[in-house]
């Protein structure tokens, strides 16, 4: 099995193309609203709210709507929501708006995130399965990180030479290039679900957190990021505190995704499923593991080292997120990756605000380590669901009618 023939999928490839470059573009955007924000107001709390203020919104958005990423058509609903995004750049490049009101605009629009993420993530459950489905993950993986990555780089250098406002002027253009791409490109798939979008959603999200096994998987996705999140939230005053540039903390904050790109590549091209699943735990533990290192004030370049191997540990999801895959409902898949993305960002938005709250009273240093104690504690806790939660699939398997693989006919 290799990328190349997952790569091969046209769903999965027009999927995995722009869902990448909307990525890049997010990541720009947010950095040219939050430079923005701060040069109008000068108001360092102000530009902090406008990098994170898409966050918390996709709580309600995912929570009352999720369920229509399997009441409309995927094609259909990505490509309006890269429409949207793609507005959206076009009104903060061009409108001259107040601040409130341009983070209120990105508040709102952050709302139909989770919709076409569990669009996103329908597709690929749907036209991958097994190993392929391994890859296909980790070839997300690979390509989040990258995008993040290149869209901080991107978005440092375009603000700088284009200004604020035509550097969003790019992440809009980007956006329209996806909507155009995904509407082209994507075969049409069916809609597999059908009834009120409001109520489906509030029913089929109190049934996925009802049931043990899902919910134990959907946690074990949440709780690490959150806690890995809050720390890197604090490397900016960690550096600060230690008398080093900002620049320092910009070095800092790209190594947790580039560990994250070992990781994702490592365990999905190398490792097999048998030993993948023997080092779930061990890989979620070692989210938190190497942040404790932080409370010794060790020198930059082993701080650097121990993000990296941070990153690394995320490669855990990729045998969760398979689990994730074969135990949710084929019909609800796509709420069930709107509730997945939804829990992320919110837990990712409150997480630093947390650690920013503990800073306040604790050394930044000893903080970061705290939240890695809590990431490890989270892996000691799933350890005990191990076997109930990733174990006995054929059973369970066996024990449900057999899912037609439809997928195979629209893989031709």
């Amino acid at each position: 099995m290799t990328y190349a023939r997952v790569l091969a999928n046209d769903s999965f490839r027009a999927v995995f193309a722009t869902r990448s470059l909307a990525i890049a573009a997010d990541t720009l955007r947010t950095v040219a609203l939050s430079v923005l924000v701060f040069a109008t107001t000068g108001s360092p709390l102000l530009g902090a709210m406008a990098y994170g203020i898409s966050f918390l919104p996709q709580l309600l958005g995912g929570g009352l709507f999720g369920a229509v990423a399997d009441l409309v058509p995927p094609r259909r609903l990505m490509a309006i929501g890269y429409l949207i995004e793609f507005g959206t750049g076009l009104l903060l490049a061009f409108g001259d708006l107040p601040v409130w009101l341009s983070m209120v605009v990105v508040a709102a629009v952050a709302m139909a995130t989770p919709l076409t993420n569990g669009a996103a993530g329908r597709v690929v459950a749907d036209v991958l399965s097994g190993e392929e489905y391994v890859l296909g993950r980790s070839l997300f993986t690979l390509a989040s990180s990258a995008a993040q990555l290149i869209g901080l780089a991107g978005g440092g250098v375009a603000v700088a030479a284009l200004g604020g406002r035509h550097a969003m002027l790019v992440s809009a253009l980007v956006h329209l290039v996806a909507a155009a791409w995904i509407r082209l490109l994507l075969p049409e798939l069916p809609v597999v679900g059908a009834g009120n979008a409001l109520r489906r959603s509030w029913s089929g999200n109190r049934r996925l957190l009802s049931d043990g096994t899902t919910r134990a998987l959907i946690l074990a996705q949440w709780l690490p990021p959150a806690c890995a999140t809050g720390a890197e939230s604090l490397l900016v005053p960690y550096v600060a505190a230690r008398g080093l540039s900002a620049g320092v903390a910009g070095l800092l904050l790209a190594c947790v995704p580039v560990g994250m790109m070992i990781g994702s590549l490592v365990l999905g091209r190398v490792v097999g499923p048998d030993l993948r699943r023997r080092l779930l735990v061990p890989l979620m533990a070692v989210v938190g593991l190497p942040l404790l290192g932080f409370a010794a004030d060790p020198p930059l370049v082993l701080c650097g080292a121990l993000l990296v191997i941070a990153g690394i540990g995320f490669a855990y999801g990729l045998a969760i997120q398979q689990r994730f895959r074969d135990v949710v409902p084929a019909d609800g898949r796509g709420q069930a990756f709107s509730l997945l993305s939804t829990g992320l960002m919110t837990v990712q938005g409150v997480s630093p605000a947390l650690a920013g709250a503990l800073a306040g009273a604790l050394p930044v240093a000893d903080v970061i380590a705290l939240c890695g104690l809590v990431a490890v504690l989270s892996a000691a806790v799933f350890r005990t669901r191990v076997a109930d939660v990733m174990g006995q699939q054929m059973v369970m398997d066996q024990s449900r009618p057999m899912e037609k693989d439809s997928s195979a006919s629209r893989r031709e």
